[in-house]
């Protein structure tokens, strides 16, 4: 499974570590991921979401129905 938020399609950026000795080797860095199953109304059932933590609150400031209605691809593959 690919390490992307499926709300906001954070995904992982690419950097350098930097030592006291200011030498530079590549790393990543990876996005706050969390399973999580919530709740939806109109159909009456849970679905899963791979989330970031910043993708969460984006739902719970707008709700979830809102935010899968823009995105009706997550919908569509989740149920």
């Amino acid at each position: 499974m690919a390490k992307k938020c499926q709300v906001t399609y954070k995904k992982p950026m690419q950097g350098n570590n930097v030592s006291h000795s200011n030498r530079k080797t590549r790393r990543r860095f990876m996005p706050n991921l969390q399973n999580h199953r919530f709740w939806i109304n109109n159909k009456n059932r849970y679905i899963k979401l791979r989330i970031s933590t910043k993708g969460m609150r984006i739902l719970d400031k707008y709700g979830i129905e809102k935010i899968l209605n823009k995105k009706k691809i997550i919908l569509d593959k989740l149920l």
